[in-house]
């Protein structure tokens, strides 16, 4: 489909999860695409780290794409970049510190010459054919948080990005509430807002608030102290250098994502006071009580530092005594990897903090009375929900509505709706999907080689070999191998057994070798299901005797 005189929104990630942000509007048949970002992997996808959204819609129309406007720097929203960008071949249109993520990010993927990336000073416009775009600063857990005032001839589009609402912010100077009271004052035809903290009935709350929690339990601690928190909080990363010269410690950084997020910062003018770092060697050879490390992984991540940390295979080490922060919130889904680090950790002897002990983490996304706020300053004519699952986009539907917003859309990925002219109405469905990177490949989500691998995953794999005369005749026993196909001590006897079942198939004289392979894969598979009650992935090679 092709826009007209209309003007359309479509999400193709972001709508219906949290995570993987890719937001187009189309007006005049042109295209513009607000963010571009990835989710990470969970067992769902054995072997797989990175999931990439699948944007075939608007390859197909890449002619008419005009280009990527990122509201800020966090993986969900520019992670995909450098594996998707080039081949849309457009330009991308950052603030400087996001600008600066993005750049490196294009630089190891040794694409920095081939993607053109235009910096937009903060408060900066852009225009792009019938879209205007004006960046308004907005507060959030890194720096150069944005929404996109978006001017279009069928009226201005308020896009927040992520937000939320910070009196006492470290880094950077949000729009304040008069600011955004302009804004409204000039009509606003639809607000698409960031909904994930809509079910928190309270404010987010402010990093100030943090900086004070942080202080009082590092104060408190006797041993060595790790915090662990989001590496691209650059703001929770700002309050740690503050507490860390409050509390007389040296503090020493663990995670090249961290030492990336301050390097970006502080290249662009940030954090310009940070303290000075300790490296590895110098952060143990300190007294215990001298030291503060900020880590990453507190999501459970298996290659992240904290986990390394925990399992012995860092240059630091924690003991008995010592402390770690958990100072970022439990990401669903990431139950279990991250008990199994604080598990091993309390093995050790080493206690722990997280966010429901003590005040060490705020989030940095709207609740309830932010969201009524943002309402009443921009007074939009429609709301459109995104960021967030089913439930978050509905229940925010269900806010704007009870507060008066006049129109309310609830859409998911693929929902191509028309927000002008007339009411928004959905008018039509359109294809969305996941995409994965798999090692240095990306592949469908749901493809033949990811459903291949989960068949392995779960049932384990079997390989026959079978050797047949000119006659078509066993000319030696079959041979078979297994992995992952649950038998241990009887592994020997269960060998044997499939090696009956394969010699026993292949005597049948069954002259078509496609049907003698299967019937001895079939014959092999059943043994297995025998023996396990499982249905492992049988491969079956023939080979031809002189």
């Amino acid at each position: 489909m092709t826009p007209e005189n209309e003007l359309i929104f479509l999400a193709l990630g972001g709508s219906g999860e949290i995570g993987m942000n890719v937001n187009l509007y189309g007006c005049q048949g042109k295209w513009v695409m607000v963010d571009c970002g990835l989710t990470f992997a969970d067992p769902g996808y054995p072997g797989v780290d990175l999931i990439l959204p699948d944007l075939r819609f608007i390859e197909e129309r890449a002619d008419d794409l005009l280009g990527i406007v990122l509201t800020h720097g966090h993986e969900d929203h520019i992670g995909a970049l450098p594996y998707l960008a080039a081949d849309l071949g457009v330009p991308l249109y950052a603030t400087p510190f996001t600008a600066g993520l993005i750049r490196g990010k294009l630089d190891e993927e040794g694409l920095g010459n081939k993607v053109k990336l235009h910096i937009v000073e903060n408060g900066g416009r852009v225009a792009l054919g019938p879209f205007g775009f004006r960046y308004v600063p907005l507060a959030h857990s890194i720096p150069e948080g944005n929404a996109l005032l978006i001017d279009t001839p069928h009226g201005r589009i308020f896009h927040t990005g992520d937000w939320k609402i910070d009196a006492d912010p470290l880094l950077g100077t949000p729009a304040s509430a008069a600011d955004l009271t302009a804004i409204g004052d000039t009509g606003v035809l639809a607000l698409v807002c960031d909904s994930t903290n809509v079910f928190n009935g309270e404010p987010s709350g402010s990093e100030a608030g943090v900086r004070e929690g942080l202080a009082k339990v590092i104060a408190e601690a006797e041993g060595r102290v790790l915090v662990t928190t989001f590496a691209s909080n650059a703001a929770r990363l700002q309050t740690l250098g503050e507490v860390a010269r409050d509390t007389g410690r040296q503090l020493c950084v663990a995670g090249r994502s961290l030492d990336r997020i301050l390097r970006v910062a502080q290249s662009v003018g940030y954090m310009k006071d940070f303290p000075p770092l300790v490296d590895f060697d110098e952060a143990m050879r300190l007294p215990p009580r001298e030291v503060l490390i900020v880590a990453t992984g507190g999501q459970g991540e298996t290659r992240a530092a904290l986990a390394r940390i925990a399992f012995g295979q860092h240059q630091i080490k924690l003991s008995e005594g010592d402390l770690v922060v958990f100072s970022s919130r439990q990401i669903p889904g990431n139950e279990m990897a991250i008990g199994r680090i604080q598990n091993t950790l309390a093995a050790a002897g080493v206690e722990m903090i997280t966010e429901r002990q003590a005040h060490v983490h705020v989030s940095g996304h709207p609740g309830r009375p932010e969201l009524e706020m943002m309402y009443k300053w921009i007074r939009p004519e429609i709301l459109v929900p995104v960021h967030g699952e089913m439930r978050h986009m509905a229940e925010q539907a269900r806010l704007g509505s009870a507060l008066g917003v006049p129109n309310v859309v609830v859409q998911d990925n693929g929902t191509m709706i028309r927000l002008a002219p007339g009411k928004p109405v959905e008018i039509g469905r359109e294809r969305t999907g996941r995409l994965v990177l798999d090692g240095d490949v990306i592949l469908p989500a749901d493809g033949t080689t990811i459903n291949e691998r989960r068949r392995i995953a779960a049932n384990g794999q079997i390989s026959v070999a079978v050797a047949l005369d000119g006659k078509g005749r066993l000319a030696a026993t079959p041979e078979v191998r297994l992995q992952g196909v649950p038998v241990e001590e009887d592994r020997d006897a269960f060998v044997a057994d499939a090696r009956d079942a394969a010699a026993t198939a292949a005597a049948t004289g069954e002259r078509d070798e496609e049907r003698l392979r299967e019937a001895i894969r079939l014959a092999v598979r059943r043994r297995a299901t025998e023996w396990t009650g499982k249905k492992p992935v049988v491969d079956v090679l023939m080979l031809r005797t002189a």
